[in-house]
């Protein structure tokens, strides 16, 4: 496979879900320097499946899209996938990803479906990777006042409330925005994950991002705007919100386990559960104690005792926080500026200057 993209081969996987009306278009203008389109159908009942095998059909039959696969496949810039069943969001990039892994593809980028994804700023998802700066690059919508305008404010509180409970799950304390789609990894971090272990539903993004911080992976975070339009989400916010915090909570103890205790202990995991412990039962005590106070049964003592096992937990929590921020700051790569406005919408940008990475230190 002929590399188009500062020496490495890149794919991307396109995922569609009832996308019967946006996802050929995303797919006529993935940029030219992309080697290898996956186009992932999670078995949507629309005609989704109808319009990736007229477009990729169309677009595989021209000379400029010739291109032999790695291990000497039949040279389809575009692959269409159809799942049998659905099998959720996670579950079709997976597909992606592994039918990317078997052509020795050596960056893959995720663009959804629903046009919500500007293909010309596919080059600055990439460059982190490509560059060697991160294994994981994501796109954030949160990080510039410019980019938040075109967010509903109820896309926006839900967002801000899933980062902060995404900050404990995945141990990227600088990230956020974890519900963006728009990301690009490595060969060897796909190589180095259990992706069966990841959940196949929309709390993907969230796992894969726990999974990649106990593998020890660089993850940046990339200035972006989304682009809404008049897709609808087939998310069911609900039951997508009490999935997702379930998940988170049992992402940051398996982290928590893993890293801390298991892999080599790390003084985080006791200020975690000191915190958690006092906090909880100060609180606890002080609803009682107020309950108590309301029938004329309640001695101050008990009401000062139960403040300060509050306070405690609360100063041990923050003690946790910060030295599980400081394990994991090198592991940070956010945000990873915007290029410069004169650069071209329409190519990869070449310059690391324009998108100089700061880390945390």
């Amino acid at each position: 496979m002929d590399a188009m993209y500062k020496g490495k081969s890149v794919a991307v996987v396109v995922t569609a879900y009832d996308e019967a009306p946006f996802v050929g278009r995303v797919l006529e203008t993935v940029p030219v320097y992309v080697d290898r389109i996956y186009a992932v159908d999670d078995a949507s009942p629309d005609g989704s499946w109808a319009v990736i095998r007229r477009v990729a059909e169309r677009i595989n039959e021209s000379a400029e899209s010739a291109r032999a696969v790695a291990d000497g496949g039949d040279g389809r810039r575009i692959v269409p996938i159809r799942h049998e069943e659905n099998r959720g969001y996670g579950g079709a990039v997976k597909t992606g990803y592994e039918r990317a892994v078997d052509d020795g593809i050596d960056v893959v980028a995720v663009m959804n479906g629903d046009g919500q994804m500007d293909p010309a700023i596919l080059d600055r998802i990439l460059d982190p990777v490509v560059d060697g700066e991160a294994d994981y690059a994501k796109g954030n919508r949160l990080l510039a006042p410019e980019d938040r305008d075109s967010m509903s404010t109820f896309r926006f509180v839900g967002n801000a409330a899933l980062t902060g409970l995404s900050k404990f799950a995945t141990g990227y304390w600088t990230l956020s925005d974890p519900q963006n789609g728009y990301t690009a990894i490595s060969r060897e971090a796909i190589e180095a994950l259990d992706l069966e272990a990841i959940t196949d539903q929309y709390g993907f993004l969230n796992h894969v991002l726990t999974h990649l911080n106990v593998a020890e992976f660089r993850v940046a975070d990339v200035p972006m705007t989304a682009v809404y339009g008049e897709e609808e989400s087939s998310i069911g916010y609900p039951s997508f919100v009490r999935y997702v915090s379930l998940l988170l909570l049992r992402s940051f103890l398996w982290r928590l386990k893993t890293r801390y205790l298991v892999r080599s202990f790390h003084p985080a995991v006791v200020f975690y559960g000191a915190g958690a412990t006092g906090l909880a039962g100060g609180l606890v005590g002080l609803v009682g104690s107020l309950a108590r106070a309301v029938r004329g049964a309640e001695s101050f003592t008990g009401a000062v005792a139960s403040f300060v096992a509050a306070l405690v937990g609360t100063v041990a929590l923050g003690i946790a926080i910060w030295l599980d921020r400081e394990e994991n700051a090198h592991l940070e790569v956010s945000p990873y500026d915007r290029p410069d406005e004169d650069v071209a919408d329409d190519g990869p940008s070449d310059r690391l200057g324009e998108t100089a990475a700061r880390s945390v230190d």
